[in-house]
Order: structure tokens, then C-alpha cells, then sequence
């Protein structure tokens, strides 16, 4: 198995030094035509659409190649287990962490105080959907969970698109084949060479980023407004804010102990950063990050397991939503929280934000999951948070990138796999 096939066939965005520059220019294209001319911006959708499809398409099966050869190339099954735990531990710690601060936050600072929220029938209707779909998602609790990370078959983990599925049947297929010896060489060639295969299709389809980003931009701006955010301003501004203490405090110390700078590091995926905060979905750069990573010095087979495995279960921007969205609805509707329905609601949002990734509006509906375990929240309150749902998407989805790039570099350096020299090298440069 080609050990260098990863790095150079990921290597479409990085190695278009001009791509960052287009992303900002076509997000500043989207803005302006959104606020201009709205009903011509409001006909671009199809842009971001058809770049989101896209990535749709291929991601799944790139997926399933790169996690299948990263267990194949680990050799072994108990070092497999071992990284597995060891990911497993780091995002569970982190996330609710990051969760326990967010509640703190929040009631320190009591964002919702002084807003008087009275549901309507519009409201609720509104609403409804999001909360049968927090019904659908986890009316099982835990039993419901587990049972959904197994697909009915192989293809509707594809054709669904869902992360889960097709990361649980990649760990099986590739623990197996690892298993079967020379027997399997044959399938491993062919993994190996559908891998290269959907990454260059993945270069091709990360050409169209800007297109991607002026679509989403035109759209949205078009639809909210520049002023959209109204009295919901104080709550927008503070999630911004807590990821960005997040992803510079708490990152950047873990990256500090990791021995990795961390403000070079973070210039060294600006591309990915401009993508993901322009479209409010990371999969288009997956990738590309674990390109740069194995450039980088971190152990193949340490990306091609943490990364995926992150993006279902290391959401911690995710998590910060969780806890201040609860604490802000719970002041914003008069309703005072035990310290009992607190724990209640926050194990709750541990267990309803796994697998939480790539699902359209996604969010409302983990949240309209974690205030059913707090009945005395008014439902329908979801409402204020969905006018301006997709302004917080922005930096959800970049503080979930930004963990995601940095967990592979802790445990590759837990483990001893991370090159720290090679590592300094590749960020002098960046």
C-alpha cells in the first residue's frame, strides 16, 4: 500500500495558493449582491447547493476508504483499539468541558435577561417539525442510538449520507480485512487505488468553492438582512465570542502541550477555515485537513482514524451551542432551572449531539431533543434561535474544524506518533 497516496492526492486546495484569496473574494462578491440587489441574490441558491451536493456525493465513499486503509495500515488491531479509546476519552473530556463552561457563561452573563418571549400558533407550528424529528431521532434514548449506528445494508449508509453508518461499517470492513491476511491484499490494492480515486474527484470539486461560498452568501444575506439579528445580537455575539476563547485558549493550549505553535497552526488551514466560515459546512474540507495533517508529521493511521471519528463525535462548538441556547431560552421564557434539571439537560446534550454532523438544521433539532429532557422550557421557544440559526452555523461550524484539526495532533502526540520537527518546518513556512 502506496504510503505517500493520501498526501498527494489531497493536495487539490493546498496546492492552489490562489484559492484562499477567491474564497474571500466571493464571499464579499455574495455579501454585496445580497445586500444590493436581494432578488437577484436570492436566484443564486443553486450554487451553494450544487457545491454541497457535490460534496455529498464523494464524501461518503472517500470516507469509507480512508478509515478502511488507516485500520489496514495500523498493522494491528489492538493498536486500532488503543487510538480508538484514547480518541474516545480526549472527545468525551472535551466536549463536556466545553459544555460546563458554556452553562457557566451563560448564567454569569444571562444574555436572554430583559426579553419577554409569548409562543404563538404560528410559533409552534413553526417548530413542530424540528421537535418530531428530536422525537424521531431519539425517542429510543441510548437503546435508539446504538441501534442506528448499524445500517439495514451497506448502500443505505451511503445513499443516506450518514456519518455514523458508514464510520461503524468502515471499522468493521477494515478490522476484518486486516484479519484475512494475504487473502485480502487484492481488496486493499483496490481501497487504495478507490481512495486516490475519489480524492482527485474531491480536488475537482473543491475548485468550485468560490462558487460555493458566493451562493451561500448572495442567499442568505439576501433572505436575513444585514440588521436580521436584532435583539438576538447580544446571544450571536457571545457564542462568537466563546468559540473564539475556545479555539484560542483551549486549543491553543493543547496544541502548546502537544509542542505545536499555535498560532502558525491555525494560519496553516486559513483556506479551510475561509471555506467552512462561507458555507457553514466542513465536509468540503475534510480532505484537505487530512492532507495537511499527514504533511504536517501526524501518523497516518492516527488522521485516518481521529479525524473522521471527530466529525460525529468530537462536536464541541456544538456543545457550547447546547449550553448557552438551553440557559438563554430558559431566561428568555422566565423559566428557572434546578441545579438538578441542569445535570439533567447536560447529559442530555452529551448524548443527542453525537453523530449531530452534515444534517440540514441539525442543531434545532439536537436542541429541541435536550429541552425535552426539560419539559418546563417552552418548545416553541426554538423559534428565536431558528431566525438566526444560520449567523451561529458560521462559527459552529468553525469550531468544530478547528477541534478537529487539533485532536489528531494531541493524540498523535500522546501516542508518540507526531513528527514536532517536521512539524515546525511545514509551519515556518505557512
Amino acid at each position: 500500500m502506496s504510503e505517500t497516496t493520501l498526501p498527494a492526492t489531497h493536495a487539490g486546495p493546498t496546492a492552489r495558493p490562489g484559492m484562499f484569496l477567491q474564497v474571500v473574494i466571493a464571499t464579499l462578491l455574495g455579501l454585496a449582491l445580497g445586500v444590493f440587489a436581494p432578488g437577484l441574490a436570492a436566484q443564486t441558491r443553486w450554487a451553494s447547493d450544487l457545491f454541497l451536493h457535490l460534496i455529498v456525493m464523494a464524501v461518503g465513499p472517500l470516507l469509507f476508504c480512508i478509515v478502511v486503509t488507516g485500520i489496514v495500515g495500523a498493522g494491528s488491531l489492538r493498536t486500532v483499539g488503543r487510538l480508538g479509546a484514547k480518541a474516545l476519552l480526549y472527545f468525551e473530556a472535551m466536549t463536556t468541558l466545553v459544555l460546563l463552561v458554556a452553562v457557566g457563561i451563560a448564567m454569569l452573563l444571562q444574555p436572554g435577561r430583559g426579553i419577554v418571549f409569548t409562543p404563538t400558533a404560528d410559533d409552534t407550528r413553526v417548530i413542530s417539525s424540528y421537535a418530531h424529528n428530536a422525537h424521531v431521532m431519539h425517542e429510543g434514548g441510548i437503546t435508539e442510538f446504538l441501534l442506528g449506528l448499524i445500517p439495514h445494508t451497506p448502500a443505505d449508509a451511503f445513499t443516506q449520507g450518514n456519518v455514523l453508518q458508514i464510520l461503524f461499517f468502515a471499522i468493521l470492513f477494515g478490522c476484518c480485512l486486516s484479519q484475512i491476511g494475504e487473502a485480502g491484499a487484492p481488496i486493499v490494492r483496490l481501497i487504495d487505488a478507490l481512495s486516490a480515486l475519489f480524492s482527485r474527484m474531491m480536488r475537482f470539486i473543491i475548485a468550485l468553492a468560490p462558487l460555493g461560498v458566493f451562493g451561500a452568501m448572495a442567499t442568505t444575506t439576501a433572505r436575513y438582512g444585514l440588521g436580521a439579528i436584532g435583539h438576538l445580537a447580544a446571544f450571536v455575539v457571545l457564542y462568537f465570542a466563546v468559540i473564539t476563547l475556545f479555539v484560542i485558549g483551549g486549543l491553543g493550549l493543547c496544541l502548546r502541550l502537544s509542542g505545536v505553535s499555535p498560532i502558525r497552526f491555525f494560519r496553516y488551514f486559513r483556506t479551510e477555515f475561509a471555506i467552512t466560515f462561507a458555507t457553514t459546512a466542513s465536509d468540503a474540507v475534510l480532505p484537505s485537513i487530512m492532507a495537511k495533517l499527514e504533511q504536517l508529521g501526524v501518523d497516518r493511521q492516527v488522521v485516518g482514524l481521529v479525524v473522521p471519528a471527530g466529525y460525529s463525535f468530537n462536536l464541541d462548538a456544538l456543545s457550547i451551542y447546547l449550553g448557552l441556547a438551553v440557559i438563554f431560552l430558559a431566561q428568555a421564557t422566565g423559566t428557572v432551572l434546578s441545579a438538578w434539571q441542569i445535570l439533567i439537560m447536560l447529559a442530555t446534550a452529551l448524548v443527542t449531539s453525537k453523530g449531530a454532523h452534515g444534517v440540514p438544521g441539525i442543531a434545532i433539532v439536537v436542541l429541541a431533543a435536550t429541552l425535552s429532557a426539560i419539559p418546563s422550557i417552552p418548545v416553541a421557544s426554538l423559534v428565536m434561535l431558528l431566525a438566526v440559526d444560520w449567523f451561529i452555523g458560521i462559527a459552529r461550524a468553525v469550531g468544530n474544524l478547528a477541534g478537529n484539526c487539533v485532536a489528531p495532533v494531541v493524540i498523535g502526540a500522546w501516542e508518540g506518533k507526531l513528527d514536532r520537527k517536521r512539524a515546525a518546518e511545514i509551519l515556518s513556512q505557512a
